[in-house]
């Protein structure tokens, strides 16, 4: 009976369709959006899946109706998803920043594709790397996740919506277009056999609550809209009641208190993966689709004698700059490929602090780069 509950389980499923189910297991009652290509079908499976659980979809008008409403949503106590890609990221910015001051958790996922404006709308990009950082306004903390396959979309899924809910921060599930539409065995866990978090409720009575006051560990709790807790949101800087404010040292402690949430917590935040860095004297650093192709680039490499590791990164925000120092100090040479002209390989020079060479490689025709382009990349760098 277990072995065929377990068969049952697997699926072979597309990538937008594994963050369809990763977001279900994950307790998401509302999906509000926009169609556009290639996240589309998240929309589908949304808008087929979630009324039979008894959640909401509603499609929106356009982009910024639809990240206002999942802010609304959320408030109100259900936890909410919109998935878009570059140009309906591009809208959603300002209702973003609105999620981030007034700690709204939700999930936003950007199946990336060619840009900038409409660009190549069936083509893989990494070109919104940065955006994801600092898409919207002001000096604001952030959480980014890019998956490589399948079913890291279904497992990075629930992990966005779980730090999203434990630290009340909108999550950024950074997809693009090829992983986004291929199709790999994924094998569903049960309900049972995963973690979900959800946000921290009040311990004091409605009167006593004062909404933006932290606990011990920086993050305020929640009580939802309709539960007889009053109280004020504002996209201006405010105080503990969420009052607007022009105190000094209030806008300071708050400001600070957004980004130490994060930063105090960063191990708990930051997810990579290693492969044959123990003794790489050349390392790729990589992540999305085209860690894809450095994984096998790696392979190539070892099988010509060549030392080369990669560090895949799953969290992409906030940046792993202490992993990367320490690989810097160990390894002669990094390379960076990425499907823009060098955004991600710009936080890893820094982090590296000229400890090593680091040289990017990037490609912007539509196309997504392969193992032996890698490898070709390596052999010319190490003839220098």
């Amino acid at each position: 009976m277990n072995n065929q509950k377990k068969k049952n389980n697997i699926k072979l499923l597309q990538g937008n369709e594994a963050c369809v189910e990763g977001a279900l297991l994950s307790g998401v009652k509302f999906f509000a959006g926009y169609p556009i290509t290639p996240s589309s079908e998240i929309a589908e499976g949304m808008a087929k899946k979630l009324p039979k659980i008894g959640g909401k979809f509603i499609q929106m008008e356009d982009e910024i109706a639809s990240m206002a409403a999942v802010i609304g949503a959320s408030i109100a106590g259900l936890k909410s998803l919109t998935a878009t890609s570059g140009p309906g990221m591009c809208l959603k910015q300002e209702n973003l920043g609105f999620a981030v001051i007034n700690e709204i958790p939700c999930v936003v996922v950007n199946a990336q594709r060619g840009g900038p404006s409409t660009g190549l709308p069936t083509k893989p990009s990494q070109g919104d790397m940065m955006q994801a950082r600092w898409g919207t306004h002001g000096d604001h903390p952030t959480i980014a996740l890019a998956p490589s396959t399948v079913n890291e979309i279904l497992t990075l899924t629930i992990k966005a919506f779980n730090f999203s809910e434990k630290y009340r921060i909108p999550v950024i599930l950074l997809l693009d277009e090829v992983i986004a539409h291929m199709r790999e065995k994924v094998e569903i866990p049960a309900p049972e056999d995963i973690e979900v978090i959800n946000r921290k409720k009040p311990t004091v009575p409605p009167e006593e609550y004062l909404p933006f006051k932290p606990d011990e560990n920086g993050v305020p709790p929640m009580a939802n809209f309709g539960e007889g807790y009053r109280y004020h949101i504002t996209g201006l800087v405010h105080n503990y009641k969420g009052l607007p404010t022009s105190n000094s040292q209030e806008i300071d402690d708050f400001i600070r208190r957004l980004h130490n949430k994060i930063q105090k917590n960063i191990k708990d935040i930051i997810i990579n993966e290693k492969y044959f860095l123990d003794d790489a004297k050349i390392a790729l650093i990589a992540y999305g689709s085209v860690a894809r192709a450095a994984e096998r680039t790696v392979k190539l490499a070892r099988e010509e004698g060549l030392k080369v590791g990669l560090l895949k990164l799953l969290t992409i925000w906030p940046f792993c700059s202490e992993e990367v120092n320490r690989l810097a100090q160990q390894v002669d040479l990094i390379i960076v490929p990425e499907m823009n002209l060098g955004q991600m390989v710009l936080e890893v020079e820094r982090a590296s602090q000229g400890k090593c060479r680091v040289v990017p490689y990037g490609r912007v025709d539509g196309e997504l780069i392969n193992p032996i382009e890698i490898l070709g990349k390596i052999q010319e760098e190490i003839k220098k």
